[in-house]
C-alpha cells in the first residue's frame, strides 16, 4: 500500500507502507522518482531520474509542506 499524501505541479508525494521507521516521502513525477528523510534534517535520500532543478523543486514544496507530511505519517503511521 503507498498511500498518495498529496499532489502539487505535476508531483505524486507519498509513503510506501512499512519501508523504514524513519519518516520520510516518496515523489514520483512523469520523469522518474526520488525519496527525502525528514528527519533529523530534510535531505535528500535516493533519486532516479529527476534532475538537479526539479529536485530543488521538490525540496521546496515538501519544505513548505513539512508540517502536514509528518502529521499525515503520524496518523498514518502512529507516533513512533
Amino acid at each position: 500500500m503507498s498511500p498518495t499524501v498529496f499532489r502539487e505541479k505535476g508531483y505524486r508525494f507519498y509513503f510506501l507502507s512499512n519501508e523504514e521507521t524513519r519518516i520520510h516521502i516518496h515523489v514520483t513525477c512523469e520523469y522518474g522518482e526520488a525519496k527525502y528523510w525528514l528527519e533529523p534534517i530534510l535531505s535528500l535520500a535516493e533519486y532516479h531520474g529527476v534532475g538537479v532543478r526539479r529536485l530543488r523543486e521538490i525540496q521546496r514544496i515538501i519544505e513548505e509542506r513539512k508540517d502536514e507530511i509528518i502529521e499525515t505519517w503520524q496518523n498514518h503511521f502512529g507516533k513512533r
